[in-house]
């Protein structure tokens, strides 16, 4: 009996310690230490997530949107919560555009993280949710949209998946149209659905500038349309257009071909993706000798009337010129030199002048200098050195091989005869837009003169006669209005294989004559149907030209063109 007391007492004791170490631990958890734990498990289910801030639209001067920013949303999974990705997969096929093994790879994933689709429309995740499928999540972002296409994609650029810009100026003004990105926190349960209740912290995004450019819209679809049919038409390489307001720098227009679709730009080559107008530098040909002509007035080498002789053949060290096409001796004037594009009559104006006045020219026209737009890839040219210049390179130069200049320049030293001698930097983006909508406007480009006011007067009239009857463009002829220009037809490097195959063809004129108020350059590159600038330039320029006046309002001025001898 006594045994059997003595063993109840000590199961009690027993018993005893246990409840009494259950208890302690009780206290310990609910009073002690219950403000770590609860710390712990607070932070384990914190989750801190990036508001994108809204991306600043681009527009054109019009304020026609041309990129701007909406609402999507970011399909995610947790695929340890998937327990069928195949069954799964086959239920948000239908609404996603990925197919259904893309999306069983994603929903297999070794990860608690997953993104099964990127931006997708506010719309389509409403239809997502309604499949109350476990483990799958959205993730509020937006997506970058471009209204009009590809119009003028090779400018606006575009953005990568992170929606920063990797193209064009959404690329060099990403800093300014990204805006700043906020955060927010919050409490979410083990499968990572929000909690409502619970207490939350936040960062407010900062949304991005507005861009204004000085492109318009219309006139930008017309030198689209008009350089990608001729360089279908004449199988060309590619092609370029500009449109440019000389008195302003400001670019109406700046269109190449081929061009790419910015909301699927990682489907398009590289080289189409840029922007061959400031990238793609070549040897102008003839439309150079519009600086040499320029240069030789300036100094006093010429006039208009100055009697050039030229031969059939000149020799320069050895080395045999020809015009393009055979001749006898011909007497012209520096004027009918400019009109018959004649290479041995601009090698004779700029012996007249001298290599030093000649490269200091082309320096003061922007040859081998950056152009002032400050666009991405955008490639300065070439230009050697005067201390290096052999006889024959004088010569090649003084008619437009042996440089090589982008597109954009050369319609710079095209604005520069038209703007009376001052070259104006040319100006693509017009402004931001504040908060108020009004526009504050870029600083103004810089700007200084080249040549007198009279040499570029003179200038204008002797490249009147190239668009006349008797000069190498009569097809860039505009009823009505008074038409200068210059058409070029270069032999073209190939990178392929280091040497001269095949041609750049090209015409730059502007309108009215006597009182310029646009520029209008078009190149080719390697066309096969033809090679003539004055052929395939002349009629893009015409078409161009033709459009933007008239948008512009610009009427003609009513004057009729000086007469000028060709010959003597």
């Amino acid at each position: 009996m006594a045994d059997s007391h003595r063993r109840m007492r000590a199961v009690a004791v027993i018993a005893f310690f246990v409840l009494s170490l259950f208890a302690g631990r009780l206290v310990q958890l609910q009073g002690i230490d219950a403000t770590a734990y609860a710390a712990t498990a607070a932070a384990e289910q914190l989750r801190t997530v990036t508001v994108p801030a809204t991306r600043g639209t681009i527009t054109d001067v019009n304020g026609v949107v041309l990129a701007t920013t909406v609402d999507a949303v970011n399909v995610t999974a947790n695929p340890s919560l998937v327990t069928d990705p195949y069954a799964v997969a086959v239920a948000l096929d239908p609404f996603l555009p990925e197919d259904t093994m893309t999306l069983q790879d994603r929903l297999s994933a070794d990860s608690s993280f997953s993104y099964v689709s990127r931006e997708v429309s506010p719309a389509t995740w409403t239809k997502v949710q309604q499949l109350r499928l476990p483990g799958i999540f959205g993730e509020a972002t937006s997506k970058r949209v471009y209204p009009q296409g590809n119009l003028a994609a090779n400018i606006v650029g575009f953005v990568g998946f992170d929606g920063h810009g990797l193209g064009g100026y959404e690329a060099s003004l990403d800093s300014l149209l990204a805006g700043r990105d906020g955060h927010a926190s919050y409490v979410a349960t083990a499968s990572g659905q929000q909690i409502p209740t619970s207490d939350g912290s936040s960062d407010q995004p900062v949304a991005g500038a507005d861009v204004q450019l000085t492109i318009d819209s219309d006139i930008q679809f017309m030198a689209e349309q008009a350089i990608a049919a001729k360089v279908r038409e004449s199988n060309a390489e590619s092609g370029s257009v500009v449109v440019m307001d000389p008195r302003t720098g400001r670019i109406l227009a700046m269109a190449t071909y081929p061009r790419f679709n910015p909301a699927r730009a990682e489907n398009a080559p590289e080289a189409d993706r840029g922007n061959r107008v400031v990238s793609e530098i070549y040897e102008p040909g003839s439309t150079s000798k519009v600086m040499t002509m320029a240069a030789a007035l300036e100094a006093g080498a010429i006039t208009p009337n100055t009697k050039i002789t030229v031969p059939s053949v000149l020799y320069r060290d050895n080395e045999a010129f020809y015009d393009h096409d055979p001749h006898g001796r011909l007497q012209l004037t520096a004027t009918g030199v400019l009109a018959e594009s004649s290479n041995m009559g601009a090698m004779l104006i700029a012996e007249r002048l001298g290599q030093e006045p000649l490269y200091r020219a082309l320096k003061r026209f922007g040859i081998a200098e950056p152009s002032g737009l400050d666009f991405p890839g955008e490639s300065p040219g070439l230009l050697p050195n005067v201390a290096a210049w052999r006889p024959t390179n004088f010569a090649t130069i003084a008619f437009g091989q042996g440089l090589s200049l982008n597109a954009l320049q050369a319609t710079s030293v095209f604005g520069t005869i038209a703007n009376d001698g001052i070259r104006v930097e040319p100006v693509l983006v017009d402004g931001t837009v504040n908060e108020e909508g009004s526009l504050e406007p870029a600083d103004p480009p810089q700007q200084h003169r080249v040549v007198s006011a009279q040499t570029a007067t003179t200038l204008r009239h002797m490249m009147e006669t190239v668009v006349s009857e008797n000069g190498t463009a009569p097809m860039a002829q505009i009823p009505g209005y008074r038409v200068a220009g210059k058409t070029g037809t270069a032999e073209r490097v190939d990178a392929s294989c280091g040497c001269y195959r095949g041609y750049t063809a090209s015409f730059i004129g502007f309108a009215p004559a006597d009182d310029p108020a646009l520029v209008v350059s078009v190149a080719l590159q390697a066309p096969v149907n033809g090679h003539y600038g004055g052929e395939l330039g002349g009629p893009v320029f015409k078409r161009v030209m033709s459009f933007a006046l008239q948008s512009q309002g610009i009427p003609p001025t009513g004057s009729h063109p000086p007469r000028m001898k060709l010959t003597w």
